[in-house]
């Protein structure tokens, strides 16, 4: 009798080991499945997406960060609005601990935003003749090259300081489009892109050139014409430093607000772009 109840108690014991292991492996199990589940699903720039026809893609791309408060107000405008957006940046801009803090929240925002490459310098600050000389070829690759590692940029995407020039997989077109800096980006891999319509700035001030509902009916015109560089694709350009002031702001929410309006339009960062996701 007392070996019996020795091997039941044994037994017993046994059984509710496993059954609490078994407890317990369940909830790190869940853990883990929730954790796998985090990391399978974490959205990585340049991961390819699906169109549809039936839609007009819209690429908010902003030029010039850090550069506040218009970064910080059209950061805002775009998160509250649960709009995505591109921002090409410019690493000689990113002096001080805040343009810092800018950049990198920019960074880490996607898939909401994406941070690209607009140069270190700005175009050797703004002197184009000399930034896209052939001579220079190599100082302005690696001002591009500075830049991406400097603001640690994840993505191959670069938009030409000063330029309107498109290139992807040997396909360049636009005013730069025999220039060797151009086709030397190219062979590297680098996806450059330009813009459809630009909500342009004053000439005397930092304001936005266009009225809200002027941007509005260029951008339907340009859909209904067709007249874009990629079919139902539309890149926006505009500069962060023109929506510095409150009222600028409001105008950038309207704008938002009217283009989601209508049901058909998608926003997205420009490595969901058609170009940039060729292979």
């Amino acid at each position: 009798m007392n070996l019996i109840k020795m091997i039941s108690g044994v037994v017993f014991s046994v059984l509710a080991l496993v059954a609490i292991t078994g407890c317990n492996n369940g909830k790190t199990d869940t853990k883990n499945a929730d954790s796998s589940k985090i990391a399978v699903g974490k959205e990585v720039p340049g991961t390819p997406i699906k169109y549809d026809s039936s839609k007009r893609y819209i690429y908010l791309t902003w030029d010039d960060s850090p550069q506040p408060p218009g970064t910080v107000n059209c950061r805002s405008v775009f998160k509250s609005e649960g709009v995505k957006a591109t921002f090409f940046s410019v690493g000689f801009n990113k002096v001080g601990p805040l343009k810092k803090r800018l950049i990198d929240s920019i960074r880490n925002d996607y898939p909401l935003f994406l941070l690209a490459n607009h140069s270190f310098s700005h175009g050797f600050q703004d002197k184009y003749s000399k930034f896209y000389s052939p001579t220079m070829m190599d100082s302005a690759l690696n001002d591009f090259l500075r830049n991406e590692k400097e603001l640690n940029i994840p993505v191959k995407i670069i938009r030409l300081p000063g330029n309107n020039t498109w290139a992807s997989n040997g396909d360049i077109q636009g005013q730069k489009a025999g220039n060797p800096l151009v086709k030397k980006l190219d062979s590297l891999g680098y996806k450059i892109i330009g813009w459809d319509l630009e909500w342009g700035q004053q000439r005397k001030a930092k304001a936005p050139k266009e009225s809200v509902d002027e941007m509005i009916q260029k951008i339907n015109q340009r859909f209904d014409d067709g007249n874009t560089n990629q079919l139902n694709s539309i890149v926006i350009l505009s500069h962060d430093r023109l929506f510095e002031k409150p009222r600028y702001a409001d105008s950038l929410r309207r704008f938002i607000s009217l283009l989601k309006a209508d049901k058909r339009t998608v926003f997205e960062t420009i490595d969901h772009y058609p170009t940039v996701q060729k292979k």
